[in-house]
């Protein structure tokens, strides 16, 4: 909790102010709250990498080998997108078959250099966390 909504909690339980005081005064302070956020994502401009970390849970050593640190560059995505425009149009359906067989419905076709940049912007606000117990995975953006 941050400090201006702790002081206003604190002045609402001393009532120096009302509720409905508290209310506008807390609504107020969410709204710049959000504002903060948004001019920092602003800011920060395109992410430069794609990180994703592995770590073992302390208790589960031996059954997680070691420990995943993987920082990929934005411009190797980009690389990625300029090449996949050079794939002749036969090979296509080659490879969105070969990608289904491993699970992924994908069309290559759809996927345009033009919206890599929109894509990285996106991945601003990529964040994923997953725990199991064993070891923990965390993927996004820098």
């Amino acid at each position: 909790m941050s400090d201006s909504r702790r002081r206003i909690l604190e002045m609402l339980a001393e009532k120096r102010i009302s509720v409905d005081e508290a209310e506008r005064l807390l609504a107020v302070l969410q709204a710049d709250e959000g504002k903060e956020q948004r001019e920092s994502r602003e800011k920060k401009g395109s992410p430069k990498y794609l990180r994703v970390e592995v770590k073992p849970n302390p208790d589960n050593l031996e059954e997680v080998p070691g420990k995943v640190n993987i920082r990929v560059p934005m411009s190797l995505l980009r690389a990625g997108m300029k090449l996949a425009a050079v794939i002749p149009p036969g090979v296509y359906n080659q490879v969105d078959a070969a990608l289904k067989e491993k699970g992924i419905e994908m069309d290559l076709r759809n996927i345009k250099p033009e919206n890599i940049e929109e894509l990285i912007l996106a991945l601003n606000d990529l964040e994923i966390d997953v725990e199991d117990g064993k070891q923990t995975i965390h993927v996004y953006a820098e």
